[in-house]
């Protein structure tokens, strides 16, 4: 049989759906009977009870009612008996809610339980005996037992018969309750002698139909005359009581007398209540009539008890009243948290007022002592929000950070406003999932790194390193090097960075010489979807070597002729001979250069400026000296180890030109010498002649053959592919001194102290002197030596 349905649905703000649906059934359904179509009725699909989990939350740990997902149906899981549930409890029913995850949303049932007639009325002793004297006035009222009938409503009990009616009749009194009081009156007094044993048949029928009854036998035995029955002092005694009172508590103490004397005045007290747990709860002292305590008081099981009580004297008359005692409730019963559904797991980009978690809270206690406050633990970036009638969710408050905290304890704490305050708390684990929310920061804003010239290929220079405050995957970083060129070529030809470990490592030999630095910039990525990166930049600082030896500028010597400075022997002391000009294509102290006089002819006549390579004369030119004088001088830079280059100076001291050329030309060799360099001349002429022949007809076959090629590709579909002259290179080149430098010496007038000027770079090596000088010489590139020197005139070491 399906039930009725009454579906109420409400969307709350917090983003979980909440709705309410009603069904009604009879007890006794068979297992597996239809309760209602909970997806028609609250209007969900079944794939969607099938995806959200959907599963039924009871606090109580019996459940009767089981979720069908894949037909979206209730069915009846035990079978339901009311009077087992609830009681005389009315209405009846079963409550609990359906829970469905992605998202979270809830739902409340209600499943009303109706009765059925399946109870009859009952008695709970099928035999009462009365002794009642004959003196017996009419209308003496007896007090029976009241028939229980589980079931309520029209088939609760009804009416009661009494049979035989020849001396008593029945009458029922209403209670403020509900319930019934029966009693038996005499009609018809009672003669022993006549009759000493009557019998009597009560029998309590319901209402439901098929109508169902119970019967009682009452006998009772005619004594002699007792005219006075016993009289309570109130009919109605009402009393008070702490739940949890400890038991032998005296609740009440009534109080009942009979005029009569004798046995027939002694009065006995008596609880009739036979059914519920009246007699577990409490006992009455058969003499004096005080009520005590003899169970456990709970008031959240019952807040007030009802004791029919009953004073019998041994004439066999009796009264009879009721106590009622209210249970005060006092604040015994902690607030109860249940977790309804919970995540262990979120993402740090969660948005704001994202549910968490579920909360269910039930506090036994009524009044003060039943209003709970759930609080959370503070500095959390969450927040409690009620969404029902102790219903709590706990949901984001502002903006998650795993990097700032990637996981969070969340101490639930629910207090009752009793007296003492009774509280309970669930702690909840919160993981926070990382997003790729942070790039790579790198240790330095800049790097310099330093790496001396001439290095190996490939050696490591040093290691830039960027931190990721993101997790795993997105933490990993990867460095590359961004694309970007030095003197147009390619950064990646001089520097590599590897990717993993951000070594920079150098691809080629670094020359100083060439390039004294450059820049360029790694970026740093790491492995999120989509990653995130950022960038640094690193000046790469070549250090000089002493790789290269001085180079003597001045003066300019070749292996065929002599440059001599010629000294009048009227020269002073300090007389300014000639200045050997040197330099060093290093840097710092690797070109700081040193000048020493190595030999000499006569090194009593000259002197050697150490750092300004001046030779001078020290003493007075005299006749005797040597017209020839021969130097030797070395030049030395600073280096480590040092490099050295050496010169020979030449030195003619006389007063005129034919003295000096009659000095310097006095060798036998020069006529054999002078033989040998015309046959080297025109042998020369003579090679470059057909060197200049060979080269034209190349020139022409190569122009024809270029001609007709293109010719053939102009009628072929064939790739052309460039042509390279045979001495392509690279622009940058790895010798210290690229350039033809040319140098121009100028001599004053007065040469005797002259100094040196150089110029800038061209396309000859002229030394240029002043003609009008005294004993100055010329040399130009295309005229022959005057002067011949057999001796090598440059060493480099």
């Amino acid at each position: 049989m399906e039930g009725q349905a009454l579906l109420l649905i409400s969307l709350l703000s917090l983003g979980a759906v909440t709705g309410q649906v009603s069904y009604t059934v009879p007890e006794e359904m068979g297992k597996g009977s239809l309760v209602g179509n909970i997806a028609q009725d609250l209007g969900l699909e079944n794939k969607r009870l099938t995806s959200g989990k959907a599963r039924i939350y009871s606090r109580d740990s019996d459940q009767y009612i089981e979720l069908n997902r894949d037909r979206g149906v209730l069915l009846v899981k035990e079978r339901i008996d009311r009077e087992a549930l609830c009681r005389q409890t009315t209405p009846c029913a079963l409550h609990f809610q359906i829970i469905l995850e992605n998202p979270m949303e809830f739902y409340t049932v209600t499943v009303q339980i109706t009765d059925i007639n399946d109870n009859a009325p009952t008695f709970e002793e099928s035999e009462i005996r009365f002794r009642i004297s004959e003196s017996a006035v009419i209308g003496a009222k007896f007090v029976l037992e009241r028939a229980e009938d589980l079931d309520v409503g029209l088939n609760d009990l009804k009416s009661y018969e009494l049979k035989p009616t020849d001396n008593f009749a029945l009458k029922l009194h209403n209670n403020a309750d509900g319930n019934k009081n029966v009693e038996m009156v005499l009609q018809k007094p009672l003669d022993r002698e006549k009759q000493e044993q009557i019998s009597l048949v009560l029998t309590a029928v319901d209402g439901g139909e098929p109508q169902m009854s119970g019967t009682m036998l009452i006998v009772i035995t005619v004594l002699d005359a007792n005219d006075n029955a016993p009289v309570f002092t109130q009919q109605t005694y009402k009393a008070t009581v702490t739940e949890n009172s400890p038991k032998g508590t005296v609740v009440a103490t009534v109080t009942a007398s009979d005029a009569d004397q004798g046995s027939n005045g002694k009065i006995t007290y008596s609880i009739t209540n036979n059914f519920g747990d009246i007699r577990k709860m409490f006992k009455i002292d058969k003499e004096s009539g005080e009520v005590t305590l003899i169970g456990n008081i709970d008031f959240e099981e019952s807040r007030n008890f009802q004791l029919n009580l009953r004073a019998s004297d041994d004439g066999g008359l009796t009264d009879s009243c009721k106590l009622i005692v209210e249970v005060q409730d006092v604040n015994d019963n902690k607030p109860e948290i249940n977790i309804m559904s919970k995540s262990t797991v979120i993402s740090e980009d969660a948005k704001l007022n994202t549910v968490v978690t579920m909360i269910n809270i039930e506090d036994k206690d009524t009044g003060e002592n039943g209003k709970v406050q759930c609080f959370i633990s503070e500095n959390v970036p969450f927040n409690l929000k009620t969404s029902t009638n102790n219903f709590y969710s706990l949901v984001t408050d502002s903006d998650l950070d795993r990097e700032r905290a990637s996981e969070y304890n969340i101490s639930v704490t629910c207090s009752d406003e009793g007296v003492p305050s009774l509280s309970s708390s669930v702690t909840l684990t919160l993981q926070i999932s990382d997003v790729n929310d942070n790039a790579p920061v790198f240790e330095r804003s800049s790097y310099e790194a330093y790496i001396v010239e001439n290095n190996t290929p490939g050696l490591s220079i040093f290691t830039v390193r960027a931190r990721d405050a993101d997790w795993n995957q997105n933490a990993r970083v990867s460095y590359i090097l961004e694309d970007s060129s030095v003197n147009g070529v390619p950064v990646s030809s001089y520097v590599s960075v590897s990717a993993d470990s951000g070594v920079i490592h150098a691809v080629r030999s670094f020359d100083y010489e060439q390039i004294k630095d450059f820049h360029f910039r790694v970026k740093a990525q790491d492995g999120g979807s989509p990653p995130l990166s950022s960038n640094v930049s690193v000046k790469m600082m070549i250090q000089d070597q002493n790789d290269n030896p001085p180079q003597v500028l001045y003066p300019v010597q070749t292996g065929g002729s002599v440059v001599a400075e010629m000294v009048p022997r009227s020269a002073d002391v300090g007389y300014l001979v000639t200045k050997v000009v040197a330099v060093d294509v290093d840097s710092g102290q690797n070109a700081w250069l040193s000048y020493k006089l190595q030999k000499a002819t006569d090194r009593a006549l000259f002197e050697m400026g150490l750092q300004n390579g001046e030779i001078r004369t020290i003493r007075q030119v005299t006749d005797k000296d040597a017209v020839k004088q021969r130097l030797t001088v070395i030049v030395e830079d600073n280096g480590q180890p040092s490099r050295s280059a050496t010169v020979i100076v030449n030195v003619a001291v006389a007063d005129s030109f034919p003295e000096v050329l009659s000095e310097f030309t006095d060798f036998p060799q020069d006529k054999e010498y002078n033989d040998n360099l015309t046959f080297y001349l025109v042998l020369a002429l003579a090679v470059v002649s057909f060197l200049f022949i060979t080269c034209l007809v190349v020139i022409i076959s190569v122009k024809i053959y270029r001609w007709r090629q293109s010719r053939v590709l102009y009628h072929s579909s064939l790739p052309v592919i460039p042509y390279y002259p045979p001495r392509y290179s690279d622009t940058l080149g790895t010798g210290t001194l690229p350039h033809v430098y040319n140098y121009e010496v100028c001599r004053t007038t007065d040469s005797r102290r002259s100094d040196c000027k150089f110029g800038g770079a061209g396309s000859q090596n002229v030394l240029i002197m002043d003609p009008s000088s005294t004993g100055t010489m010329q040399r130009m590139q295309s005229e022959k030596s005057i002067l011949d020197e057999p001796d090598s005139p440059l060493e480099v070491g």
